[in-house]
């Protein structure tokens, strides 16, 4: 089957569910993993995927979601027999069998303990082995990470030249658990060369129609739909979705309305569900596939569109005449440039340029660790600023989003190892005026190079609105005639159509009062149509001087960026280091919190830096993270940066003799269950809060469970379970523990569950996050 032509004729179906389907018919055990069938019972698997066929499901998913090496000794014997299966079934039909992948179980560094690389070795291995036994296409599903989305499609694209589709679980918010926006999923997955994107498992099908539209209206690749039949309950013990055939596929139908082509199911789901939801969308025609066009980058949370608000690229973090920033990066002191980040963004930056070229330095690397550790403390997308290829490709790989190249030129030596890893790993590219001759002195040879330029990206399949073009100011001091030359460039090449972007300061070097000229030729190149300007966020006046352009030129509706603006108090300078213990850790600041911590201790007493300070400032986080305004991963750089000061704190109080401990938790992935990201994300915020965590792991016995709250002085036991097909090994543990050790309270949390679904099977408390589980035991 050509699948993509198939989908650019209409709707495609995949199949629904496999693990709840096995375990409602009694074919798995409870926290039996549904790859283990593929060799013990392939008939059982082959049926399965013979009934979605007959279902009218024109793509049948492998039973290879959990089949990497973390989970199996032997993952490609897994998979060779999920494929055998699938074939049988397939028999001579027209039928896509999709390799089926699905997430670790494991966050990536910084935040978690997985290599980045490492990851993309795993899923490569999958993939190869997807590739030797017959795959017709690459599934990469119920992604919560957008990181470990970039490892496993990187691996796709690298090892095979299969369709890749790529669909994420999104929270409530429509956001994946680390934070990202559908526009950011989008903008990666088209960077990277995936076939189509979108959205499975979550809520039922109602809950994703706002998740749908986002994705469909920035895409331009088809959109993916597999919802769950709504979240599970358990009614006379057992696990039940209560939604009937016709309920899903009429909603479901809802989702093709919003735009999704690929359609499907996921937890819960059955191959009666899938045949009604063929037959409930026969009648409707897909949304068009619509190339956008859009010029976007974007950060791990959320895309930056290139559109009619003038966008700030951040300079500081830059080298060139930065005495300060040079001696930090010569003591590679991190600190410093991460202030630098987080003022930026406080003062209205939209992107950051980074760049640590330094002749002494090995550029590669540190540009690379510069990225990342900026990533762990700031949201905005960042502009990846390197004349070496070999130092911006390592940095644009381990990038957590998709990247602002800078840069690109006329030279063809520098477009030849440019333009390969823009295709590759997506992203806009800033591309310079100038060639092998240097910088033209007419504003036509700049518009020339320009289109050669141009013309080169297509041939690499970069298309023009992925290039922002810099027709370079040039000193005035130099050349009287330099910033008119200029701008005619910027004015002709917005005539074409393109996009541009100026490093607007480099216009006045020599001269007196600089900021005066700065600020007139912003305004000028403004008026001109200029989409980005490189510069200092802290110079408000530059701020100032685009907001006003912008009102003037009909380019702020209703003037409301004016108006928002109007009373702001002069940004903060972007080297002000001077953060309090307090906004330490509540910006993640791991190293200086400790320092801070100890600072304290000079003059004020351990218990009261513990609870005036740590405590006051994870509150805070905590409660920016419920509301949205902070996401996961910062949450997670809080909590260290307070068990850095914690330690600190603690060593003192143990010298005063006057130690305390909120006491102990115990806490485990249910068995059957190889995902800990969840229960280690609750372990990092309770010990941040005083907490002992006794860590029993994944996959963990029930009996394990038990002997542990027995044996332990414990105040509770929490319980994580990702995976429908473990959740019963979850409502055992939790009838066992208040069975023989009635004292312990069991609080439980997870993917799959939900409020109602916690209180059916017993638990205490049900924790949709790790501040839940914080607030649930300061109360008691």
């Amino acid at each position: 089957m050509n699948i993509l032509q198939k989908i650019k004729e209409g709707f495609v179906f995949f199949d629904g569910a496999t693990g709840t389907v096995l375990a409602a018919q009694g074919s798995l055990a409870p926290g039996q993993a549904p790859e283990t069938l593929n060799q013990s019972a392939p008939e059982i698997i082959t049926s399965l995927h013979r009934a979605y066929i007959e279902a009218g499901a024109n793509i049948i998913k492998t039973n290879t979601f959990g089949a990497n090496r973390l989970k199996y000794e032997d993952p490609d014997a897994v998979i060779g027999a999920a494929f055998a299966c699938a074939k049988e079934a397939k028999g001579e039909r027209d039928v896509c069998l999709a390799l089926d992948i699905g997430p670790l179980g494991k966050l990536l560094k910084p935040l978690g303990s997985l290599e980045f690389e490492e990851a993309v070795s795993i899923f490569a291995e999958m993939v190869q082995s997807g590739v030797k036994h017959g795959a017709d296409a690459v599934l990469i599903e119920t992604m919560t990470d957008l990181y470990e989305l970039k490892a496993a499609l990187l691996a796709a694209k690298e090892n095979c030249a299969l369709p890749v589709f790529v669909s994420c679980s999104v929270e409530s918010d429509g956001k994946l658990m680390t934070g990202a926006e559908p526009e950011a999923v989008v903008a990666l997955a088209e960077g990277l060369g995936a076939d189509a994107v979108g959205v499975n498992c979550s809520a039922g099908p109602l809950s994703l129609l706002d998740t749908v539209k986002r994705f469909y209206e920035a895409a331009s690749i088809p959109v993916i739909a597999n919802p769950n039949a709504n979240l599970p309950k358990i009614e006379n013990g057992k696990t039940v979705y209560d939604i009937t055939d016709a309920e899903f596929a009429q909603n479901a139908r809802l989702l093709a309305k919003s735009g999704a082509r690929l359609l499907g199911g996921c937890c819960g789901t059955t191959p009666k569900m899938i045949a009604a939801l063929k037959e409930a969308v026969k009648a409707e025609t897909p949304l068009p596939l619509l190339e956008r066009k859009r010029t976007v980058v974007s950060s791990y949370t959320h895309a930056h569109l290139f559109s009619q608000k003038t966008t700030f690229i951040g300079e500081r973090i830059n080298p060139t005449g930065k005495k300060k920033l040079k001696e930090a990066l010569l003591a590679h002191d991190m600190g410093y440039i991460e202030d630098m980040a987080l003022a930026q963004m406080e003062q209205g930056a939209h992107i950051l340029d980074v760049n640590v070229g330094l002749p002494s330095l090995d550029e590669a690397a540190l540009l690379a660790e510069t990225v990342q550790r900026i990533q762990t403390i700031c949201h905005l997308p960042l502009q990846i600023d390197s004349a070496d290829p070999w130092a911006m490709e390592k940095a644009v790989r381990i990038y957590n989003g998709t990247p602002l190249i800078n840069s690109v030129s006329g030279k063809e030596s520098v477009m030849e190892s440019i333009f390969p890893l823009a295709k590759k790993y997506g992203g806009a590219v800033i591309a310079l005026t100038l060639d092998e001759n240097g910088v033209p002195n007419t504003a036509e040879g700049r518009v020339e190079i320009a289109e050669r330029i141009a013309e080169k990206a297509k041939a690499y399949g970069i298309e023009p609105y992925r290039l922002i073009f810099d027709p370079l100011a040039m000193t005035v001091s130099a050349d009287e005639t330099a910033a008119l030359v200029t701008l005619k460039a910027l004015r002709i090449l917005k005539e074409k159509g393109y996009k541009c972007s100026l490093g607007v300061s480099n216009v006045s070097f020599g001269l007196p009062a600089r900021e005066e000229l700065n600020r007139t030729f912003f305004t000028l190149a403004l008026y001109e149509g200029l989409d980005a300007a490189i510069l200092n966020p802290a110079a408000s006046a530059m701020l100032s001087a685009s907001r006003a352009t912008a009102a003037l030129c009909a380019r702020d509706a209703h003037f409301a960026d004016y108006i928002a603006n109007a009373s702001d108090a002069p940004a903060k300078a972007a080297e002000s280091t001077s953060l309090s213990l307090k906004d330490s850790i509540y910006r993640g600041k791991k190293e200086q919190s400790a320092s801070l911590a100890q600072a304290a201790l000079e003059s004020r007493a351990p218990l009261s830096v513990m609870e005036e300070d740590v405590i006051a400032s994870l509150d805070e986080v905590g409660r920016d993270f419920e509301s949205g305004k902070l996401f996961l991963p910062q949450l997670l750089m809080a909590a260290e940066a307070a068990k850095s000061a914690v330690s600190v704190l603690q060593k003192a109080i143990l010298e005063g003799g006057s130690a305390q401990n909120k006491g102990s938790v115990v806490m485990a992935t249910v068995k059957g269950d190889v995902h800990d990201i969840g229960k280690n994300i609750v372990k990092v915020v309770l010990e941040s809060y005083g907490y002992k965590v006794i860590d029993l792991g994944k996959d963990v016995p029930c009996e394990a469970i038990v002997k542990a709250a027995k044996e332990q002085d414990v105040l509770l036991v929490g319980l994580s379970a990702l995976m429908t097909t473990t959740v019963p090994a979850m409502e055992e543990a939790v009838a066992r523990l208040h069975k023989e050790v009635p004292r312990v309270k069991v609080a439980v949390g997870g993917a799959v569950l939900t409020a109602e679904y916690a209180d059916q099977m017993g638990a205490d408390v049900y924790c949709p996050d790790a501040m839940a589980l914080v607030r649930y035991l300061d109360k008691k």
